[in-house]
């Protein structure tokens, strides 16, 4: 019985859905502020590159993973 995604590379499928996912809680975080909740700026300001840089993170892996050669 064939799978559904003969014919694809498992790792390509895989490296996709995990790019898509730490893409998507990137943005779920951006969008629930939960600064909101913490005490101090230099908090506010941690958490905040550290949402972004790992939406970054996702984009530029997608990005190499599916560049063509």
């Amino acid at each position: 019985m064939p799978s559904v995604i003969s014919g694809y590379d498992t790792l390509d499928v895989l490296g996709t859905f995990l790019g898509v996912y730490v893409a998507l809680a990137a943005l779920a975080t951006l969008v629930g502020m939960p600064w909101q909740y913490t005490g101090g700026t230099a908090v506010m300001v941690i958490q905040a590159v550290g949402t972004v840089l790992a939406l970054v993170v996702a984009v530029a892996f997608l990005a190499l993973l599916h560049r063509s050669d």
